[in-house]
């Protein structure tokens, strides 16, 4: 059965089928997914944060760019060139 709902990362709704959207854990009292901290970190998670977790949609394109960024080499950085110089 098909649903709609919002995607968490961008925020867009769209349709999608609930037992095969990816999904994110997220913590309601944090915002974050569990064990992740403000700064970016992780630690284990506690009992408590995982028992009120609850699983988020996200929606094709926002897995698409993820993966898209997971899978691009490190940015190359060309050396600068001063026209003016020759």
């Amino acid at each position: 059965m098909t649903t709609i709902g919002g995607c968490y990362v961008c925020k867009r709704t769209f349709s999608f089928v609930p037992e095969s959207v990816t999904v994110v854990t997220i913590d309601p009292e944090t915002g974050l997914p569990p064990g992740m901290t403000v700064l970016g970190t992780f630690r284990e998670p506690t009992p408590e944060a995982l028992a009120r977790a609850v699983a988020e949609p996200i929606c094709p394109e926002c897995v698409g760019r993820a993966t898209q960024l997971l899978e691009s080499s490190a940015p190359r950085f060309e050396t600068w060139h001063n026209p003016d110089k020759g």
